[in-house]
């Protein structure tokens, strides 16, 4: 079932988004060569409780951390580790969900550390950008399945994967709640797209094959080809006043 917001409800989601925006503007300078997934964790752990939020993925289904940190081929849902330490050319997901007075705000954004590789840092380019051409045709009527229809036209001829495991899904009161969001052509229509929806666009894509394997923890997604992948997901809302992405980090 897919539960439509009020005005009112999707203000509540704005300002968990405020948090979360704050957030990822601080990481910018914390993300460097030297420093460890675990110290960002705790960065962001302490960051979102100072705010009188809670970081919503801590304890989700026994998740233990505040971030998913997601470094090269892993893909999504990387347990951040005292051993793991940053070095140049790395990229990093980081993944957050902020929940503040009952209400969510889920963004993941990619970080790259030192100076990447031409071919890593189109990747990167292209991912954001793909995220950003998919909420570009969001409006009123439009069926959730052109999302991934989008994604994949614009990813595909460039020799690039689309990680299919793990979709964008919609938001509020839960982290996760209908709709289903695709990242590729799935064949399927989907719903229309009505004002209060709310939902994330969170493309993962692959510089080679998208094939992945899970690690022993149960959680963290890795290409089995250790090819690097990259993630930027954003939550947005359609409102009276057209699509207003709550995540937006203004300046990026």
């Amino acid at each position: 079932m897919i539960y439509l917001k009020t005005k009112d409800q999707i203000n509540k989601m704005i300002d968990a988004g405020k948090i979360l925006i704050s957030v990822h503007h601080a990481l910018r300078d914390k993300v460097k060569e030297g420093v460890t997934t675990m110290e960002l964790n705790d960065f962001v752990d302490n960051f979102i409780v100072s705010q009188g939020a809670y970081p919503e993925q801590k304890g989700y289904e026994g998740f233990p951390y505040a971030i998913c940190a997601s470094v090269n081929d892993e893909i999504c849902h990387g347990f951040p580790s005292k051993d793991v330490i940053l070095k140049n050319g790395d990229i990093i997901s980081i993944d957050m969900v902020v929940n503040y007075k009952g209400w969510m705000a889920d963004s993941c954004w990619s970080y790259p550390v030192g100076k990447l590789s031409e071919e890593d840092q189109k990747l990167f380019d292209h991912t954001r950008e793909a995220m950003y051409k998919a909420i570009s045709i969001v409006d009123e009527n439009v069926r959730i399945g052109e999302i991934g229809k989008c994604i994949e036209a614009f990813t595909k001829p460039k020799g690039y994967s689309i990680v299919k495991e793990f979709i964008g899904h919609g938001i509020g009161k839960n982290m996760h709640e209908d709709p289903q969001v695709f990242h590729y052509d799935a064949g399927i229509k989907g719903p229309r797209i009505v004002k209060g929806m709310a939902f994330t666009i969170e493309p993962m894509i692959c510089m080679g094959s998208a094939a992945m394997k899970l690690d022993k923890n149960g959680w963290t997604a890795r290409t089995k080809d250790g090819s690097k992948c990259v993630q930027f997901e954003h939550t947005l809302a359609l409102t009276d006043n057209g699509v207003i992405i709550t995540t937006d980090q203004g300046d990026v």
